[in-house]
C-alpha cells in the first residue's frame, strides 16, 4: 500500500546470478547506464506533464467552492487574500506548463533536452504539490476530506519530487549544465 498514485502497481524485481546470452542483448554491452538515463530524461518530460496536470486538477476542483462557499455574504474568492492565493498559484502553474511545453518541444525535434526537462520536472513537482496543498487549505475543512478529491491529488503530488530522479537529482543536473556553460 501506497501513499499516493494507488492505481499505480509497484512491485520489486529481484534479478540475481542472470545470464543473458549475446542473442538476448539489447544495444552495446555496457552501455545499459547511458540507456538508463537517457529514458529517465525523456521520462522526465512526462512526469512534468503529468505534476502540471494534477496542478491543474486541484485548482479546478477548488475555484467552484471557493465561488459558491460564503463569508459574512461574500463567496471566499471575493475575499483579497483567497483571490490572491489563487492568482499566484495560477501563475505558477502556468510557467510550470511552459517549462514542460519547452522540454516537450525539444524532445519532438530531437534537441537536446537534459536541463529542459529537470527543470520542468522539478519546477512542475513543485508546483503541484504546492497547489494540491494550499487548495486543501482554501476548501478549509471539507479540503481535508475525501468529498472534493484534493487530498487524494495531495498525496498524488508527493511522487512527483521522488521519481525519475528526485528533486535533488534535478538540481544538480541543473547546476552542472548551467555551470558547464561557463566554462
Amino acid at each position: 500500500d501506497k501513499l499516493g498514485i494507488r492505481a499505480s502497481s509497484t512491485c520489486p524485481v529481484l534479478l540475481d546470478d542472470v545470464r543473458v546470452p549475446a542473442s538476448a542483448v539489447l544495444g552495446e554491452v555496457g552501455a545499459g547506464y547511458r540507456y538508463a538515463i537517457e529514458i529517465l530524461n525523456e521520462g522526465r518530460v512526462g512526469i512534468g506533464a503529468q505534476m502540471v496536470g494534477l496542478a491543474q486538477g486541484a485548482l479546478d476542483r477548488t475555484l467552484p467552492y471557493l465561488h459558491e462557499r460564503r463569508q459574512f455574504g461574500t463567496p471566499l474568492i471575493e475575499f483579497q487574500a483567497v483571490a490572491h492565493e489563487v492568482a499566484d498559484l495560477t501563475a505558477e502553474l502556468h510557467a510550470a506548463r511552459l517549462l514542460v511545453y519547452d522540454a516537450a518541444r525539444r524532445q519532438e525535434t530531437g534537441t537536446p533536452l537534459v536541463k529542459e526537462a529537470a527543470m520542468a520536472k522539478l519546477i512542475a513537482s513543485r508546483v503541484a504539490e504546492k497547489t494540491a496543498s494550499k487548495c486543501i487549505e482554501l476548501l478549509g475543512g471539507v479540503g481535508f476530506t475525501k468529498e472534493y478529491g484534493v487530498e487524494k491529488l495531495y498525496r498524488d503530488a508527493k511522487i512527483g519530487a521522488i521519481y525519475e530522479g528526485t528533486s535533488n537529482i534535478q538540481l544538480n543536473t541543473i547546476a552542472k549544465l548551467v555551470s558547464a556553460q561557463y566554462k
